[in-house]
Order: C-alpha cells, then sequence, then structure tokens
C-alpha cells in the first residue's frame, strides 16, 4: 500500500481538466502547414503514400511520417493543432497558405447530444489508431465524461467508429456489424488506413467496396490519430463545431 502511494506521488496529477482546450507534444505531429510557394510537385515525389495533390495535401492519404517536413522544412510544418477532422472527404484538402480546416456542416441530430454510442470495427488495422481509441477514454482523456461510450454490441451503437484499411477479411464482419446497428446509424473513419487505405492502398489483399456503399459522417485523420483528435472530432459533430 506504501509503495501505491509512492507511485501516486512521482506520477502527480495525470487527468487532463479539459482535453477540449489543451495541446498536444510538439513530438506528435499535427496540423500540417504547407507555405503559400511550397512545390507541391516535389514534395508528392518523396511521399510514400502520394498525398500532395495539385492543390494541396491530402489528409486523408498522409500519414505524418515527417519525411516531407524533415526535407523541406521551409515548405511544410507539422503544428501542434489536433483539431484536423472534416466531415467530407474534400475538405481534408490542405491548400498551401490554408491555417486551418473547413468549419464542419455536419451535427448530429438532438437526442444524441449528450449520449453517443460507438462499435469499433478494426478491419486489418495495425493496432496503432486502435490502441488510441482505447486512450480515448484511459484516465488522461476520459471520452466518456461527454457521454461518449464504446459498447461491445452493435446493437447497443449509435455509430460505427472504423479503424483499418479493410482486409478481405474483414469485409464481411464489417458489413455485418454495421447492418446490426439500429437506424439512425453513422459511420465514422478513424486514421488514414480508414480514410484511404493509407499504404496499404491498392493492395490485392484490400476490399474497400464497403465505402462504395455507405457515407462517413466524420473523418478523422492522423497515423495514428491522436486521441485529442478523436474526442474533439467526436464531441464537434455532438454539439456542433465551435
Amino acid at each position: 500500500m506504501l509503495n501505491f502511494f509512492q507511485a501516486r506521488i512521482r506520477h502527480g496529477y495525470q487527468a487532463i481538466p479539459d482535453p477540449l482546450t489543451v495541446g498536444i507534444d510538439s513530438a506528435f505531429p499535427g496540423l500540417p502547414e504547407l507555405a503559400e510557394d511550397a512545390d507541391l510537385t516535389l514534395l508528392n515525389e518523396l511521399c510514400p503514400t502520394k498525398a500532395f495533390e495539385d492543390d494541396g495535401l491530402d489528409l486523408g492519404r498522409c500519414i505524418f511520417c515527417g519525411l516531407c517536413s524533415r526535407k523541406y522544412p521551409e515548405m511544410v510544418t507539422f503544428t501542434p493543432n489536433y483539431k484536423m477532422a472534416a466531415d467530407s472527404r474534400q475538405k481534408l484538402i490542405m491548400a498551401p497558405g490554408q491555417r486551418t480546416l473547413p468549419r464542419m456542416d455536419f451535427v448530429l441530430p438532438r437526442q444524441f447530444r449528450y449520449s453517443f454510442a460507438l462499435r469499433s470495427v478494426s478491419a486489418a488495422g495495425c493496432n496503432a489508431c486502435e490502441m488510441e481509441l482505447g486512450a480515448s477514454n484511459n484516465v488522461n482523456f476520459d471520452i466518456s465524461r461527454y457521454g461518449v461510450d464504446i459498447v461491445a454490441s452493435p446493437r447497443h451503437a449509435d455509430a460505427l467508429i472504423l479503424t483499418g484499411p479493410i482486409s478481405h477479411n474483414m469485409a464481411d464482419a464489417l458489413s455485418e456489424t454495421w447492418h446490426a446497428i439500429p437506424e439512425p446509424k453513422y459511420l465514422i473513419l478513424c486514421g488514414t488506413c480508414a480514410i484511404s487505405g493509407g499504404l496499404f492502398a491498392g493492395s490485392e489483399a484490400i476490399d474497400r467496396a464497403f465505402l462504395k456503399h455507405w457515407q462517413p459522417c466524420l473523418y478523422i485523420p492522423g497515423c495514428p490519430a491522436h486521441p485529442l483528435s478523436i474526442i474533439s472530432a467526436i464531441v464537434s459533430i455532438m454539439r456542433g463545431s465551435k
């Protein structure tokens, strides 16, 4: 018992009073910013997922490896801004000179304002986003304080939160889980692999047909997505963007 109290004193106060108002550690790459004169063609040649397009950087394909910012720091900077979710795929494009993502317009119906149950499905994820999703409900971040719960059964869920690029082996399980969630239901994509396939896009082992039939209401980029990004994004669609 004495050792327990000594350890508690050493650790200090670890819980975050309000995850929606704090910043992330500088070691974790947040929202990237492109210089207005950034050479997107040059950056795309360097990028392992070819996330740079003619109109900017696609956060849905960026794996936040930081290779571009290390090679060309004058063109790309990763900021501590963790608020980088979007309610449409197009809004994930960061144009040169842009500092923030567009405001999200989608808001859940009023009955979900203080209670929102998620069923998590890892469709061939590497377990990085899955760990961060789990961490979002630990003592530090405590997403449940906002009424968000990750439930064991899809029949108890309001939404499905997907991680992973969706392998052939998980395609049927994902579809069955989705159909088991009662209406109204919502789809959230968490992490680069879920949004675009990430490094696995184009692989013969991937089957992303599910996303051709069902429209996500929320895209949370990151590789992995940070707990603060997850929490701020979900609370934003529950109560409206601020």
